[in-house]
């Protein structure tokens, strides 16, 4: 894949003159940030907008509905794109750096669904993109991969990267069902009207394919991860948490295996007591990075919100200011091995009445209970295998990664032979 030159500082302009599309609660935002610090030597000239007659707080010359205004504008060399609209932020993204404009965005699913077109455009064209708010809003995880651990052998990354669903699970930690939990979340703005695109891990999915590019130069479509959502968490896992004093949360997660390649997924995870996200809850979003130099590193702050993302954009504008471009270095080097997923996984899958998982796509069982209204199977499987059973779509069967997630506890270990031998009631089918 043609990557783009690394060394564009000559083309970056001592002044930004910025065309900004949207101007939501992000967008305010960045506008309030950039009045106050006239040093970033950025300003903007023009706004798009959808609905010219709301009320904004900018004076009004500044605002247009004519997309063209801007990306005709030869004034205008940055291009800062805020909108919900994937389509026509896609639209807006490839013609601005089809005009050797700059663009920084925040629209994850955009950048993760369409990179390798995104990254040849910066190729062809000389533009310069930025999309540090994409991922973990206020967290600086993209450039922190990109140039701290160039040098560094990283082995593992692991995090919540959603606000809205940890805010969701954070509720139903304390008790909450799921529905009062998610209106909760909307009525505070953390969740959309549509919240498919959080609830059912796809936002952690995209952030976790542009995780996957920037940790080791891995670009891949985000569909292709394996990928479980908060909504067929059932109440018994919620028990079962309590139980044991774990917390659950929704986890994206990527580990290099032992032959190079890397194994990647979403899923919700037990979160015991003495792990870093244990402690990550509502909006906030954290990252555990393990690197053969650094050993362990967690960085935390929030994921959403006006100035939590805001800050990440400015972030942006102000490393455009002095010349500054990923590199992907990783990439360029092609030395990210690739996706695999012939790696294990210890979980535990709680099944309603009537559903029946069964143990014997596990390579391993430690426990298993059975009731007349469900149960569960605790054991070790690989992700392959898991992908192809029949009841890892099934509704009514929630799959969560234990503690030990990618790493195999230290316990004696049982033979499918010996399954029986652990049963706390009557036998799975």
């Amino acid at each position: 894949m043609a990557l783009p030159d690394s060394n564009l500082k000559s083309s970056m302009p001592n002044h930004l003159t910025i065309g900004l599309f949207g101007f939501g609660v992000v967008g305010e935002g960045i506008y309030r940030v950039l009045e106050e610090l006239p040093s970033l030597n950025a300003r903007i000239k023009t706004i798009c907008i959808r609905d010219p007659h709301k009320p904004r707080a900018a004076p009004s010359a500044l605002f247009t509905t004519d997309a063209a205004q801007l990306l005709q504008d030869p004034d205008i060399n940055l291009v800062v794109e805020l909108i919900d609209d994937a389509a026509a932020a896609y639209r807006i993204v490839t013609e601005a750096l089809r005009s050797g404009r700059h663009v920084v965005s925040a629209n994850k699913k955009l950048i993760a669904e369409h990179l390798p077109e995104l990254l040849r455009l910066q190729q062809q064209h000389g533009g310069s993109f930025l999309y540090e708010a994409a991922v973990c809003g206020s967290i600086p995880i993209l450039r922190n991969l990109e140039e701290y651990y160039d040098n560094d052998l990283l082995h593992a990354l692991s995090g919540i990267v959603n606000g809205s669903t940890n805010y969701i699970l954070t509720q139903q930690a304390k008790g909450l069902d799921y529905a009062g939990a998610l209106k909760q979340a909307q009525e505070l703005g953390f969740a959309e009207s549509d919240p498919s695109l959080d609830v059912e891990g796809w936002d952690a999915a995209n952030k976790l394919a542009l995780l996957l590019a920037h940790a080791w130069g891995i670009v891949t479509p985000p569909e292709a991860l394996l990928r479980k959502g908060i909504t067929r968490l059932r109440p018994h896992d919620w028990a079962h948490a309590r139980e044991k004093g774990w917390r659950i949360a929704l986890t994206a997660t990527a580990t290099r295996l032992a032959d190079g390649k890397v194994g990647a997924l979403v899923l919700p995870r037990f979160v015991d007591e003495g792990h870093p996200l244990y402690g990550v809850r509502d909006e906030y979003n954290g990252l555990v990075l393990e690197s053969r130099l650094a050993d362990r590193q967690f960085l935390s702050g929030k994921g959403a919100g006006r100035y939590p993302t805001a800050s990440a954009v400015v972030s942006d504008i102000s490393a455009l200011s002095y010349g500054y471009r990923y590199a992907y270095k990783k990439l360029r080097a092609g030395t990210g091995g690739g996706l695999s997923d012939e790696f294990s996984l210890d979980v535990f899958v709680g099944y309603g009445e009537g559903t029946r998982t069964g143990a014997s796509a596990f390579d391993e069982v430690y426990s298993t209970f059975h009731s007349g209204s469900g149960g569960y199977i605790t054991g070790r499987i690989t992700a392959a295998r898991l992908r192809a059973t029949a009841w890892w779509q099934d509704p009514d069967v929630s799959v969560i990664a234990l503690p030990e997630g990618f790493t195999a506890p230290e316990r004696t270990r049982v033979s499918r032979g010996k399954v029986r031998d652990l049963l706390i009631a009557e036998p799975v089918a």
